[in-house]
């Protein structure tokens, strides 16, 4: 068995990340922790091997999406079809682990949309039909851009029509090597401003579904396109719109 890391490591963020977008990590050293250790047990450092006692650290800042995480429906809307939209503490552990299929969208340029012809032209390629319950990976190849301040502005958008469409095919969890699974923020806003028209702006997300898709992926090129598993079980978050995610693909060897 062979497991390959699609998960981002969470570190501090880079100069330049726009400040709501920021991860702050405090990393306490093993003196600090001997401190710790006298204070909380009255135990001097000279008792502890080395003189050390624990390390760790403490997150100070880190959005529920600012790594690679997997979206509630909750995060789209309140509702969804009529009914309270579901939190990431409240879905089926059973969505989160199945068989994985990677499409490769690498060819898209910025904004260009994944349809749902791309789509079907890739699963002909490939050689796949898609089945309920299958992990649909979309790569586009920017996670080369991970630590790149302007990466929110880097890729290309998963339709809602195409959403739609891998739903109804029995799709529960998808996911994609960008920031976001629409087009690019600052395209899509230019859009609606200059059609003054509600929709367009996060349509794939707001797609009318209750859905999961897992977003800020990397590592999708070592896969194959299918015949591998996918793990992303998201932090159990109480009333979390999303939850940091260790994504895996699992392959047998």
């Amino acid at each position: 068995m062979r497991i390959i890391d699609l998960s981002s490591t969470i570190s501090p963020s880079p100069e330049g990340t726009p400040e709501f977008l920021k991860t702050e990590i405090v990393y306490h050293n093993h003196a600090e922790g001997a401190a710790q250790v006298e204070a909380l047990l009255q135990l001097p450092a000279k008792l502890l091997r080395n003189g050390e006692g624990w390390a760790t650290e403490t997150i100070t800042r880190l959005g529920t999406h600012d790594s690679t995480h997997v979206d509630a429906p909750w995060h789209y809307n309140s509702t969804i079809d009529g009914k309270e939209a579901q939190t990431i503490d409240e879905l089926p552990l059973e969505w989160f682990f199945g068989d994985g299929v990677k499409l490769d969208m690498t060819w898209k340029e910025e904004g260009d949309a994944v349809t749902i012809e791309d789509i079907e032209k890739e699963l002909v390629r490939i050689g796949y039909e898609i089945k309920p319950m299958d992990i649909v990976l979309i790569q586009t190849g920017r996670d080369i851009f991970y630590t790149d301040p302007g990466y929110i502005f880097k890729g290309c958008g998963v339709t809602a029509d195409s959403t739609r469409w891998l739903y109804e095919k029995g799709i529960r969890v998808m996911g994609i090597d960008g920031w976001g699974w629409d087009s690019p923020l600052n395209m899509q806003a230019q859009e609606a401003i200059e059609n003054q028209e509600a929709g367009i702006f996060w349509a794939a997300h707001q797609a009318g579904i209750p859905y999961c898709h897992i977003e800020r992926l990397v590592n999708l090129e070592p896969l194959p396109p299918f015949g591998f598993k996918v793990a992303c079980f998201p932090l159990k978050i109480k009333g979390g719109s999303a939850g940091p995610a260790r994504v895996v693909a699992i392959l047998e060897e």
